[in-house]
C-alpha cells in the first residue's frame, strides 16, 4: 500500500509484481507536489487542499511517486489509471519477444524428400524469428564417417534460403553432430 512493488509468490516462486498506489486518505504526507486533472502543477500544497480539489473534480488523489520530497500526487480517475498501468505492463511483455530454440533431427541416411521437409521446417522457424538447432545422430559404422556427416550438415545449412547467422557450425559431440542457426 506504500507505492512499492508487492511480490506475488506461489510455492515460494515469485511469479509477478504488482505496484499499489496510495489514494485519497491513504496518503500520509502533509505537503505534496500536485499535478491536477488539467495538468497544472501546484508546487507545494497540503493534502487536505488537494483532496478538496479532487472531490470537486469528481476524481481521486493518487500518490504516483512516494519517494520524492515532497511526494508527487496526481488528480485522476484511479480505475482508469490502474487500467493504463496494466496496459503498459502487457505491452512491455509483448515487446520482450521470446526467442525459442527449435530442434530438427537429421539422420546420416536421410532421403531427399525428408531433407526437403526438414529444410522447409527450418525456414518456417527462421521466418518466425526462432533459432534452429540441428542434430545428426551417428549409429554403428556411421561414427567412422564423421567428415561425411559434417559435410551433410554444412550442405543442409547452405540449402536453407532464409537469411541466417550460423551461431554454431557443425561439430561432433559424442555420437551427435550438431549446429545452430538464427535469423539475421
Amino acid at each position: 500500500m506504500n507505492g512499492r512493488p508487492i511480490f506475488i509468490k506461489i510455492n515460494n516462486k515469485i511469479i509477478g509484481t504488482q505496484k499499489k498506489f496510495r489514494i485519497n486518505q491513504q496518503i500520509k504526507a502533509n505537503e505534496i507536489f500536485l499535478i491536477d486533472h488539467e495538468e497544472k502543477i501546484h508546487k507545494s500544497i497540503s493534502v487536505n487542499e488537494a483532496l478538496v480539489m479532487a472531490k470537486e473534480a469528481g476524481l481521486d488523489l493518487v500518490e504516483v511517486n512516494p519517494t520524492s520530497q515532497p511526494p508527487i500526487c496526481k488528480i485522476l480517475d484511479h480505475g482508469q489509471f490502474q487500467y493504463q498501468q496494466s496496459r503498459i505492463r502487457q505491452e512491455s511483455k509483448q515487446q520482450s519477444k521470446k526467442v525459442l530454440v527449435k530442434g530438427l533431427r537429421l539422420s546420416f541416411k536421410i532421403g531427399k524428400g525428408d531433407l526437403l521437409t526438414r529444410r522447409k521446417q527450418a525456414e518456417n522457424f527462421l521466418k518466425k524469428g526462432h533459432r534452429v538447432r540441428m542434430e545428426l545422430m551417428l549409429r554403428g559404422r556411421e561414427k567412422q564417417h564423421t567428415d561425411l556427416a559434417i559435410k551433410l550438415m554444412d550442405d543442409f545449412i547452405a540449402s536453407i534460403e532464409e537469411n541466417l547467422n550460423i551461431d554454431q557450425s557443425a561439430k561432433r559431440k559424442g555420437n551427435t553432430i550438431s549446429a545452430q542457426i538464427s535469423p539475421k
